[in-house]
């Protein structure tokens, strides 16, 4: 070959990628015109058997079968890139409609300046919103199920102290659908009213994992007495009105400037990367084209290998479990609920076969969610 073949043969390159680069724009125009349609017609993104169909149309028409292999290949990822381009389209209409809409009606435990109402505040930022907070965990989910809300702020885990059982327990039994989760930093402070001294507490008020998650800081002060509350920022309003300087609360720095509390102890959680993340809890569940986490409650049977077996239908089906936590039936000794969260979105192919699967496995299989992780929403 000569340098003027090789040139030749680099201008018709040339000349057919710019053919291709047309024709991919004119495809990618027609993608967003059937997004369109999807969006109208609530239809999922992904449409696997017309994916397997198209493939199988252009292997067909590929004379070279060598070819055929990576033709096929190329195909797989300009369909995924067209499913991207679709998810975007679909989620910025979502994000433009939500900050069109009229004030929602939000719901949190606790009082103003708890960490559940930082978590909404973070989560609605931008969104037209009216705030309503309740004494109870249970309060907030019944007001979902009922309607007086449209959405709920619960906290579901710690990082230093674990799943929180009693919010597992709420969202199965009021029937609540898990529409989105937000992480929070957590850092636990010593507050008492100004003039106050460390050693001249005798009482601190605060949530019980408030005083799990600074356990250490707790060893080194034996003569504190503890007295546990619904809330944290609800121990600073409290110590706040007592007018009390025998009196500590364990709350965040916030808490403590809305209720003019001093810092006697600044970030004395144990674990200082501490972090609880927080379920956005709604009537109905919400599809996302974009939403990559599913969270399921299953049993299985009373009987050696069950759960064994079932994991065993997640991992062959390729997915992710990220968390686990299990919690007793009531009534039913030794039998327990399973809560799991996993990657992935409910109309991915790979995990409609594993909830089929799984139905036929458990003795109860439901799902909880399926909602955008906090790691994507940023």
């Amino acid at each position: 070959m000569t340098e003027l073949d090789l040139k030749a043969i680099r201008a018709t390159i040339d000349e057919l990628d710019t053919t291709l680069a047309q024709t991919l724009s004119k495809r990618l125009d027609t993608v967003l015109q059937v997004a369109a349609y999807k969006e109208a017609h609530q239809l999922p993104v992904l449409d696997a058997e017309r994916e397997k169909q198209v493939l199988a149309r252009m292997a067909a028409r590929v004379e070279q079968p060598e070819y055929r292999k990576p033709i096929a290949n190329i195909m797989k990822e300009v369909m995924a890139e067209s499913r991207s381009l679709e998810v975007a389209m679909l989620t910025r209409h979502i994000q433009e409609k939500e900050q069109q809409a009229e004030p929602i009606r939000v719901g949190y435990q606790g009082v103003s300046g708890s960490y559940g109402h930082q978590a909404l505040e973070e989560y609605f930022a931008g969104r037209a919103k009216v705030e309503i907070n309740y004494a109870h965990f249970e309060d907030v989910a019944v007001a979902v199920q009922q309607g007086e809300i449209k959405y709920g702020v619960l906290p579901i885990e710690n990082s230093s102290t674990g799943g929180i059982t009693e919010v597992y327990d709420l969202v199965r039994r009021y029937d609540c659908q898990i529409v989105g989760e937000h992480c929070l930093r957590v850092e636990q402070n010593l507050l008492a009213l100004p003039g106050a001294t460390l050693e001249g507490l005798r009482t601190v008020y605060s949530h019980p994992q408030g005083f799990e998650q600074c356990r250490d800081f707790f060893k080194q002060h034996p003569h504190l007495t503890f007295k546990p509350l619904l809330n944290t920022a609800q121990s600073a309003k409290m110590v706040s009105e007592s007018g009390d300087k025998t009196l500590g609360a364990v709350a965040s720095k916030q808490a403590g400037k809305l209720y003019g509390l001093q810092i006697l102890a600044e970030s004395i959680n144990t674990n200082l990367a501490n972090h609880t993340r927080f379920i956005i809890i709604g009537k109905e569940p919400e599809h996302r084209p974009d939403a990559d986490k599913i969270t399921l409650v299953l049993s299985v049977k009373h009987e050696p290998g069950s759960l064994y077996k079932t994991l065993g239908i997640l991992y062959k089906c390729g997915l992710n479990m990220v968390n686990l936590e299990s919690r007793p039936i009531e009534g039913k000794s030794w039998e327990y609920f399973f809560h799991i969260d996993l990657t992935g979105n409910l109309s991915d192919p790979s995990v409609q076969e594993a909830l089929t699967k799984l139905e036929g496995q458990c003795s109860y299989c439901k799902v909880l969610g399926n909602y955008v992780a906090e790691n994507k929403r940023h």
